[in-house]
């Protein structure tokens, strides 16, 4: 009995490729590429959904080139494809940190530094660190992880193997979000910015009309407790405005396409 072999290579190039985007992606995307995730435990679960998308995807995989050169171009361009949608959506996260900063800063906490869990070798206030890790948490318990993974497929609706990149169109997405995060940092930190402006002022006037008292110094634990109670107070609200930013940047870059 023979058995013809001639699709093994067709579909071992296949696998590879999805494996080259997917894997890229899952390795930046928020909630799945964190650092605190073991990057081998990543790329074991960016391979096995590979092999879950493999069948719903594998009729947009071009045939296998003759030359090592185009399949090296083929695989560097969904490489490319997976770099650019998982980097921009990883720029969700810098709102948890301009967020925690502003928010230590105004509190007095700015020393307060921590290994950043969002990026390695890199140290952050220890708020933002303690926002970034709430922020993926709620991913997970609101589902919204669900949605990564269904961007991931809806890639290769909006983006197709054979389809040139877009590197205009991802600059300005790149943008987009960037704005948007840090916009909503700001937000989120906004009751802390005019706490901030007016407890300071409020020092400031007391310190000219009493200049031999350090009202800075007896003031500080009155600010940082006042600011961890307001913290306290607003984490529902913050928190709800990042997941809304984390949907709204998702929907923007697979929803409708980046335009």
């Amino acid at each position: 009995m023979n058995f013809a072999l001639e699709w093994l290579p067709q579909t071992a190039f296949a696998f590879v490729l999805i494996f080259g985007r997917v894997g890229t992606m899952l390795m930046l995307m928020p909630a799945f590429g964190e650092n605190s995730i073991p990057a081998r435990l990543r790329l074991s679960f960016a391979l096995v959904f590979s092999l879950v998308v493999y069948p719903l995807v594998v009729s947009g995989i071009p045939v296998m080139p003759q030359s090592f050169a185009g399949m090296g171009a083929l695989l560097g361009h969904e490489m490319a494809v997976g770099f650019i949608l998982g980097g921009i959506a990883r720029m969700i996260v810098m709102a948890t940190q301009t967020a925690g900063s502003i928010i230590a800063f105004q509190m007095g906490l700015s020393m307060a530094m921590a290994s950043d869990p969002s990026q390695p070798g890199v140290q952050g206030a220890i708020i933002g660190n303690f926002l970034t890790l709430l922020g993926i948490t709620l991913i997970f318990v609101t589902d919204l992880h669900h949605m990564v993974l269904a961007a991931v497929y809806d890639s290769y609706t909006y983006f197709p193997v054979s389809a040139p990149l877009m590197i205009g169109d991802a600059a300005s997405a790149a943008v987009d979000a960037f704005s948007g995060a840090f916009k909503v940092g700001v937000q989120m930190s906004a009751p802390f910015i005019i706490f901030g402006l007016v407890f300071y002022l409020g020092l400031g006037l007391l310190a000219r009309l009493m200049p031999q008292l350090q009202v800075f110094f007896i003031a500080m634990p009155a600010n940082v407790g006042i600011g961890l109670i307001l913290l306290a107070v607003l984490l529902i609200s913050m928190m709800g405005w990042y997941l809304s930013q984390f949907e709204n940047t998702l929907s923007m870059l697979l929803g409708s396409g980046v335009t």
